[in-house]
């Protein structure tokens, strides 16, 4: 049965289809986000020298890991103030905003003196950049989400919102390669110095492109639902408390995934004592795998229905996780890293688009830019923001590099039990050649 079929069989008023270039502009905010957090995570040491500079290197790559906490704090903020915007004037003024404000954010943090030349305004300032910078994403993933979603066909969503996923992971990529070639071209000194400054000015050069696609956007806030959608007939937060509820729990698992796998380079350097090239190579695993996996996730939740997606892949990933982690740490080589990296971060993403469609489908139009975008941030600002500390705690703590396997696996089994608990939103297309909404 054609998506055309489909979409005629369940009622649906069909809209011009949405551009490559419209889904370029919705998620180039996601991936520049995804871009400075590789590019963060990838040079925390020497930001942590020129920003934190202790006589122990643990605490000073903790202090500018826990910097990068801090943008996770105002998040949620952001994502209550610049979401109901969108609610209000619109998804298209909303993402413009946001994304702007990205832009300052990072090229305030690359152009940023040293502690040697300023003292403790320089980390002062630099917590004031990725404040800035959590704000603005906080705000940037419920309307870009709800554009994706309002403006997509309804039996292609799936595919469609797993660019917001898939953008992450191509910016993990270009975070990596740009890694890789600055630690070529330039010696330890030199990356210290200035090597780090150029990744994050590079990123910034993606702004006024982002602004000039965005300005193109077609407004989507009033554009009626598919009817096969069943929503809270009331819109306010209370009545989609259950939906807000298991969407924490979704987010929470796949953030602490997320996050964990986007810091294993940093942690193969320290950990598994592996150099530093070798372990760029597992950003460039987890980018490459976690793309493929989150389009083919988006793709296959329009054929077979969002819940299978969010269950099946998740249950392979919950009994593969430690003995990837087991494995890294036993073998200590390259292979291992690669392929442990590629695997979990191919079923890790196999699941996002699933889960970020099937919350945003389940949220009134009225209230999807604020809630989603509130769902979102507050997961990722108390999970993803203290993953990577959290991670390098619990082994300081245990002496054992495989324990960061049970944190993952600890909030992937609650994200696991919230899959089963959610309501089918996908439109799709049963042999019988009709169309409905699996219960």
């Amino acid at each position: 049965m054609s998506d055309l079929a489909i979409s005629e069989a369940a009622g649906i008023d069909r809209h011009p289809p949405i551009s490559r270039r419209q889904v370029a502009a919705a998620v180039a905010g996601n991936a520049l986000e995804f871009y400075d957090f590789t590019t963060y995570a990838y040079f925390a040491v020497q930001i942590g020298h020129v920003f934190f500079p202790r006589h122990t290197p643990f605490v000073s790559l903790m202090l500018s890991l826990v910097t990068f906490g801090a943008g996770f704090i105002l998040r949620p903020i952001g994502s209550i103030v610049i979401g109901q915007f969108a609610d209000k004037a619109g998804r298209r003024p909303a993402m413009l905003f946001s994304f702007a404000l990205m832009g300052v954010a990072i090229l305030g943090l690359a152009l940023t003196p040293c502690y040697a030349s300023i003292g403790p305004l320089a980390p002062a300032l630099v917590l004031v950049c990725r404040l800035t910078q959590g704000f603005a994403l906080g705000g940037e993933v419920g309307p870009t989400t709800a554009f994706l979603v309002e403006a997509s066909p309804p039996e292609r969503r799936g595919f469609y919102g797993s660019w917001q996923s898939g953008s992450q992971n191509l910016a993990s990529i270009v975070g990596g390669l740009v890694g890789v070639s600055l630690a070529a071209l330039a010696g330890p000194a030199s990356l210290e110095a200035w090597g780090w400054r150029v990744a994050f000015l590079l990123g910034a050069l993606a702004l006024p492109f982002g602004l000039i696609l965005r300005r193109t956007l077609p407004e989507t806030l009033h554009r009626a639902e598919p009817p096969h959608l069943s929503h809270p007939q009331a819109p306010t937060i209370a009545a989609h408390a259950r939906v807000i509820i298991l969407g924490l729990a979704l987010i929470a698992g796949a953030t602490v995934s997320t996050y964990a796998f986007s810091f294993m380079t940093t942690y193969a350097i320290a950990h598994l004592h592996m150099a530093a090239g070798i372990s760029l190579g597992a950003t460039l695993a987890n980018g490459a795998f976690g793309l493929i996996g989150a389009l083919a996730g988006g793709a296959l939740s329009d054929r077979y229905g969002r819940k299978a997606l969010m269950i099946w892949p998740r249950i392979l990933f919950l009994g593969a996780t430690w003995p990837a982690y087991f494995l890294m740490v036993r073998n200590h080589d390259a292979v291992t890293l690669l392929t442990a990296t590629a695997v979990l971060a191919l079923l890790s993403n196999l699941t996002v688009a699933a889960v970020l469609v099937a919350i945003t489908e389940s949220l009134r139009k009225e209230i999807r830019g604020v809630a989603m975008g509130a769902v979102y941030a507050t997961a990722v600002a108390v999970f993803g923001g203290t993953t990577q500390p959290a991670i390098e705690g619990i082994i300081h703590l245990t002496g054992d590099p495989v324990s960061p396997a049970w944190y993952v696996m600890g909030f992937t089994a609650i994200a696991l039990a919230a899959s089963v608990m959610m309501r089918e939103t996908a439109l799709v297309s049963h042999p019988r050649g009709r169309a409905s909404r699996e219960s």
